[in-house]
């Protein structure tokens, strides 16, 4: 490769490191996600605000295993296509500018479609306890048709 298309790659990439919101964050290497995802902490609860607020980058085809939240969840849609799911509920789509309020203690998941990534803000109470991950969600699940 020359220096030249060397300087073409790396201004790409930094244009569209510019171009995101937040921080595309650490790749997730944990076994509650299918897939590469990656998370950029924007807030921690405390004692005084008990919400965290992270901002998580799914490639194409990740996506979270079945989880719920004990006071629930908000997700903010900010750039790409998702899905998100709640537990028998048909599977919708996420686009840039849509969100969605996770009902309490509802199992879900969310992630990226497959031919697109999906940067998510997520805000989450933790005043009432930790997320609990349950299975994952499996490819039929994933790949099952939109309602």
């Amino acid at each position: 490769m020359s220096i030249l298309a060397c300087k073409n790659e790396d201004s790409t990439i930094s244009e569209i490191q510019q171009s995101l919101v937040f921080p595309k964050g650490q790749k997730i290497k944990n076994s509650n996600f299918t897939g590469t995802a990656y998370l950029e902490m924007l807030v921690d609860a405390d004692s005084i605000n008990q919400n965290s607020v992270g901002s998580v980058t799914f490639e194409p085809g990740a996506r979270t295993n079945w989880h719920s939240h004990p006071n629930g969840q908000i997700i903010l849609a900010i750039d790409g296509e998702g899905y998100y799911q709640e537990k028998g509920s048909p599977k919708r789509i996420l686009r840039k500018g849509e969100t969605v309020k996770c009902p309490a203690n509802t199992p879900h998941w969310h992630g990226a479609s497959a031919e697109s990534q999906f940067i998510q803000v997520a805000i989450t109470s933790r005043r009432s306890g930790p997320t609990e991950w349950l299975d994952q969600v499996s490819d039929r699940e994933y790949n099952a048709s939109l309602k």
